[in-house]
């Protein structure tokens, strides 16, 4: 169980991100609601084929600075 939480409006941006960096992501890969972290963090390890560790640690770590251009 992770405690990263994401609100909508910062998915909106990392969204972007994560679609620029890893372009072979689907809309569907990406879907996401508030809440439904857990549900992500599985999908997008099993598509980057990455553990949830580190799709938990670049999520959070693109979190701390949405502003920046850079994942």
């Amino acid at each position: 169980m992770t405690t990263l939480k994401i609100s909508n409006q910062d998915w909106e941006v990392l969204k972007i991100k994560l679609a620029r960096k890893y372009n072979h992501l689907t809309a569907e890969d990406l879907a996401y609601n508030e809440g439904q972290e857990e549900e992500l963090i599985e999908r997008l390890a099993k598509r980057l084929r990455r553990n949830t560790a580190y799709i938990v640690f670049t999520l959070s770590k693109q979190l701390v600075d949405l502003d920046s251009n850079t994942l």
